[in-house]
């Protein structure tokens, strides 16, 4: 589903990403791990097109994405969910929703859209006419990804989805991205500090370190390396 080869990105003088080759199944979560500075959420926003490479490739289903503009890549089924859950206040819950849903779906579809986000996420359902600004930190965190849902993604990029919640918030949340993938043909690339949750509900798992991949491979066999977690994932 994603293949991203020899992919280097520089900021001036310094080399975020040097040669990174990834790739990333249909039907499953891919963790990014590492420390702060490994790279990981510039890996995403390349695959995003918000980065322009150096050099290497980004394929997506088959097609190069480099060089593509960011809202191409969006209609080709990559959405993209930053780190900062990035709502609008002002709005209700459901404004924020059927707000997404203007680019991406026709008029009769999008009700039922924005009811299976609340199928999905119960607890938003009860906050629908409520104003985003209201939310808890969980709840925010359900409404950006619901948003993102809404366009019926094929590849969902997740930038610290679990940052500033509570831990049962974020197994809550690991469990919900692991029901949502399985037998599916979503791709999920998580970028994650909590490594631990990442690696539950992944199947593969890559670690960055400066900018280079210090390995991949299954999730399970990456959660298994004590040496490996206690170098590079902290635990």
């Amino acid at each position: 589903m994603l293949e991203i080869q020899d992919l280097s990105v520089s900021y001036g003088a310094v080399n975020a990403l040097n040669s990174v080759t990834i790739t990333a199944q249909p039907g499953a979560i891919t963790a990014i791990l590492g420390a702060n500075g490994a790279g990981k959420t510039t890996l995403l926003r390349s695959i995003s097109g918000l980065v322009k490479p150096r050099s290497g490739s980004i394929r997506f289903r088959g097609e190069e994405l480099i060089g593509r503009t960011v809202e191409t890549i969006a209609r080709r089924g990559v959405a993209h969910v930053p780190e900062g859950r990035g709502i609008i206040e002002e709005l209700t819950v459901e404004d924020n929703l059927r707000l997404a849903t203007l680019w991406c779906l026709g008029r009769h579809e999008r009700q039922g859209a924005i009811e299976a986000i609340f199928e999905l996420f119960p607890r938003l359902s009860g906050f629908s006419r409520r104003h985003a600004s209201t939310l808890s930190g969980g709840e925010r965190q359900m409404l950006v990804i619901g948003r993102a849902f809404i366009s019926r993604p094929k590849l969902l990029l997740l930038d610290e989805p679990s940052l500033g919640l509570a831990p049962l918030v974020t197994a809550q949340l690991m469990e919900l991205l692991r029901n949502h993938t399985d037998g599916t043909d979503l791709t999920v690339v998580l970028v994650e500090q909590n490594a631990r949750s990442a690696l539950s509900v992944s199947v593969d798992a890559v670690v960055l370190n400066l900018g280079e991949v210090v390995v991949s491979d299954t999730a399970a066999a990456v959660a298994a390396d004590s040496g490996l977690r206690h170098h590079y994932l902290g635990f």
